[in-house]
């Protein structure tokens, strides 16, 4: 080891001196490569993701369909955004909820109602859960059956979401499919929605606000959840056997309805189109 040593010695100082001066001299660090992994992005940056996307296919001149629920959400600050720096002009809103209106407002985005433009050019909202059909559950927000009259009137609906509502079938999530009632004899539709579903799994609760209390629509109506342990097979069945009842206003299974599906998650943006 001795005679290495001497030899590694003798030949950095015969052919570069201050190499071997500046190993003699420096103090010895440890040396270690430290991996850097990709910054994982939070569920409220994958929606903002989403949301920019979607903006990109807005235009000016278009009527447009506000969504609601914390991804249309951004949606809606990036359009007042483009409005303001003059980058979009003579844009008309249609929101889904009074929050949705109320938000639109206070950045100075053009609002009127479906009474006064029947036809949509473009809504773009968010989901609740989305299957590989691209078939929906909305609603979860309170806001289903706006939503549905605005989205519905549309030529194109692009839905906007994080990765974490995909699922293999709708109500796979486990969470609320909600269905808005009226309140008049609540609880006999709730107890005849549980049983349209019973080999499901399905258990209906009322919707409670904060307060323990029923709550209320913007129509003014009630909302039922539907909790299913297993997917719905057949949602078009599904759904004409919920819309069937008496007292049920809308459900918050929109089928058929999106054009294209754009969905942020950790490898990027996906746009699913049918």
């Amino acid at each position: 080891m001795a005679m290495a040593m001497a030899s590694l010695s003798l030949h950095f100082s015969s052919t570069n001196p201050l190499i071997l001066h500046r190993l003699r001299t420096q103090p010895h660090k440890p040396f270690s490569i430290k991996s850097q992994a990709a910054p994982v992005l939070s569920q409220d940056e994958l929606k903002k993701l989403a949301a920019d996307k979607a903006v990109d296919s807005v235009k000016s001149g278009m009527i447009l369909g506000l969504g609601t629920g914390s991804t249309a959400a951004f949606v809606v600050d990036k359009l007042g955004l483009l409005l303001s720096t003059g980058q979009l002009s003579n844009i008309i809103g249609i929101p889904t909820s009074k929050r949705t209106q109320e938000q639109a407002a206070s950045l100075n985005i053009p609002l009127s109602t479906l009474d006064l433009h029947p036809h949509i050019d473009l809504a773009i909202d968010g989901a609740d859960e989305v299957d590989p059909n691209l078939d929906l559950v909305k609603g979860r927000g309170g806001a289903l059956l706006r939503e549905k009259m605005v989205e519905a009137a549309s030529s194109s609906f692009i839905v906007v979401a994080d990765d974490s509502k995909l699922v293999s079938g709708l109500g796979g999530s486990g969470l609320a499919m909600p269905v808005e009632i009226v309140q008049f004899c609540w609880k006999y539709n709730l107890v005849r929605l549980q049983g349209l579903f019973k080999e499901l799994g399905c258990e209906a609760k009322l919707r409670v606000d904060a307060s323990e209390k029923p709550y209320v629509t913007d129509n003014g109506n009630y909302i039922v959840d539907l909790y299913f342990q297993n997917p719905i097979k057949d949602g078009f069945g599904a759904g004409k056997e919920i819309s069937a009842l008496e007292g049920v206003v809308e459900h918050g299974l929109f089928l058929g309805m999106a054009t294209s599906v754009i969905i942020a998650g950790k490898t990027g943006v996906e746009i699913m189109t049918k």
